[in-house]
């Protein structure tokens, strides 16, 4: 039997409610079986571990996806697989991250969770937990199906680190729009081997544990003032900052708009172009409003997610990338991130 572990986080898909007083509260994951007795069906071992203080997913932070990846360090020679139950705001967060932290990943780590406890009549949360278990088990010629992070919701498995969460009420919550799905579930679970990472066996598993935290995001409007332009990129110790376009990549050609990105290139800050639409890709130098980005030498983004964005420009920060290689480095894909 393979054995599986469990790892929670927090978040919805570990709740249940009290009947007297409706409050949500986290289960004892030891109790697992009591609330989901089907477990007991699947052929496979279950352990399950829990963070000591499980957190709302809105309190993630890289400190927290350390704490991950050192529970599947010590624990990957005795599992064959892992399933880890988190909040979904910042899912796709935590799993892109994950998935550049893992390097040469050769087994399942399946982020999933729910839009309603795991106690509550109508709830997803038993659907999804029993499919990312089965999936994570998933074995062929005695070698895993699935050897990358992954994220499954509501019938469909994405890789991980081309989600996003695309509904706050829908059990449909995530998308994966430049990428196919990896699993689909019905009555039997359909594997698309052609869009699985394909993986080096060869290659020593290694975890890093350092991700630079000196980063921002933000996002281009019509009326975006110099000034707040110029006050980001003077943060101090600012090292990255992903800028969400337009479109396929297009920012307003105002020459103090350029003046101000070159400026902050010129003191080491490395800026990202990603678009700010939900699918599609940036190409830069398409349009003449992205020719100047072009010229100036800013990072192509291509067709990753913000998500994935953002946890690579703080691996790569974190991994002492030269400063001659980081655009290079950057839009070369490492996790299937990107095309």
């Amino acid at each position: 039997m393979t054995n599986i572990l469990l790892i929670y986080t927090g978040g919805t898909i570990g709740m249940v409610k009290e009947y007297d007083s409706g409050i949500l509260k986290a289960f004892n994951f030891n109790k697992l079986l009591k609330h989901i007795p089907e477990l007991n069906q699947l052929d496979c071992h279950i352990d399950s571990i829990s963070f000591e203080h499980p957190i709302d997913s809105s309190n993630m932070n890289p400190t927290h996806w350390i704490e991950i990846a050192n529970i599947i360090e010590e624990h990957y020679e005795s599992h064959d697989g892992f399933v880890v139950l988190h909040g979904s705001d910042t899912m796709s967060y935590t799993a892109s991250a994950l998935s550049f932290m893992l390097e040469n990943l050769a087994k399942p780590v399946i982020f999933t969770g729910s839009q309603l406890p795991i106690g509550d009549l109508r709830t997803d949360a038993k659907e999804n937990l029993i499919t990312s278990i089965q999936i994570a088990a998933l074995r062929t010629g005695g070698k895993p199906v699935v050897r990358e992070v992954g994220l499954y919701f509501e019938y469909k498995l994405y890789r991980a680190n081309r989600t996003t969460k695309i509904n706050a009420e829908h059990f449909q919550a995530f998308a994966s729009l430049n990428y196919p799905q990896l699993i689909e579930s019905g009555v039997h679970l359909t594997v698309f081997k052609e869009y699985l990472l394909k993986v080096h066996p060869r290659k020593k598993f290694k975890v890093h544990k350092i991700m630079d935290r000196n980063v921002a995001i933000l996002k281009l409007f019509p009326g975006l003032a110099a000034v707040v332009l110029e006050s980001i990129l003077n943060i101090p110790n600012l090292r990255g900052l992903i800028l969400e376009t337009y479109g396929a990549g297009n920012a307003p050609n105002e020459p103090w708009l350029v003046d101000i990105l070159r400026k902050g290139i010129s003191q080491g800050i490395h800026i990202v172009n990603v678009t700010q639409c939900s699918g599609g890709s940036v190409q830069m130098g398409h349009y003449e409003t992205s020719e100047q980005l072009k010229n100036l030498q800013v990072i192509n983004g291509k067709d990753i997610t913000t998500e994935a964005a953002m946890a690579k420009l703080m691996y790569l920060l974190g991994s002492n990338i030269s400063e001659s290689l980081f655009k290079t480095v950057f839009e070369t894909p490492l996790r299937g991130e990107m095309q």
